[in-house]
């Protein structure tokens, strides 16, 4: 039976909370090795090897670490999901879109697919707050 929660119609119960937790779950699988080294390959690669903290990779390996953990437990949703939108866009453009001699805007074409899907992802989240099951709803702040 769903249930619904005053003052929410009901997609958007499910959406809001459903949508903080996979897309964090599934940002958390490539962010983790900038700063651990341990999940996966490791830092460009090499198992065990990090990136050095004061560099952007390393900025933006404890932004995502950090951030993530903020979203997933619904706490500070709406201002953590939007510089974690910006920091993806800064990725894409910075990592994806000028690795090359020319600009290549597509996506599929420079390997920036991830970077956009969660660029927008947190977008929404910024917009939209972690919904009625995160820590802000409870504490009365959403």
């Amino acid at each position: 039976m769903l249930i619904a929660v005053p003052g929410w119609p009901l997609p958007t119960f499910w959406t809001a909370s459903i949508a903080r937790t996979r897309t964090v779950s599934m940002a958390r699988r490539s962010s983790s090795p900038k700063p651990s080294g341990r999940v996966g390959c490791g830092w460009r690669g090499e198992p065990g090897n990090t990136a050095p903290l004061v560099s952007q990779a390393g900025l933006a390996g404890v932004l995502e670490v950090f951030g993530g953990a903020l979203i997933v437990i619904g706490l500070f949703t709406r201002p953590v999901a939007f510089v974690l939108s910006g920091e993806m866009a800064f990725a894409y453009f910075m990592g994806h879109m000028f690795k090359g001699e020319t600009p290549v805007f597509l996506p599929l074409l420079n390997g920036g697919t991830a970077a956009i899907l969660f660029c927008f992802a947190c977008l929404y989240l910024s917009a939209a707050g972690g919904g009625p099951v995160s820590a802000d709803a409870a504490l009365g702040k959403d």
